[in-house]
C-alpha cells in the first residue's frame, strides 16, 4: 500500500549536494516525489512509496549527503500523491 509523507530536513543541508543525493537514494528505493531547498535553509521532501521504502528513506535522511550535518528530520503524513518520478523543484 502506497502512502505519501512530507519530510523536513534541518541542519547543514544546503550547498552540500543534499538534493542530488536525495534523488539518487529515492530512485534506488523506487520512490516518487520532489525535493527542494526552502528559504530558511532546510530541505523539504515529499515522497510516495510503501511503508518499508519510506522507513528506509527517512533513516537515510538522517545521514544525507557526505558533507551534510543533519540536526533534525520531521515527518508528516500527507494525502496520497502520485508523481512521475523523483525530481528537484524550485
Amino acid at each position: 500500500m502506497q502512502k505519501t509523507v512530507a519530510i523536513t530536513v534541518r541542519g547543514k543541508v544546503q550547498g552540500v549536494w543534499f538534493r542530488r543525493y536525495t534523488i539518487e537514494k529515492a530512485q534506488q528505493l523506487q520512490l516518487t516525489g520532489t525535493v527542494r531547498n526552502t528559504d530558511d535553509g532546510d530541505v523539504a521532501v515529499v515522497a510516495t512509496g510503501t511503508e518499508d521504502q519510506l522507513a528506509d528513506f527517512i533513516e537515510w535522511c538522517w545521514m544525507g549527503s557526505p558533507k551534510s550535518k543533519v540536526t533534525s528530520v520531521t515527518v508528516e503524513d500527507k494525502e496520497l500523491m502520485e508523481f512521475e518520478g523523483f525530481e528537484v523543484v524550485r
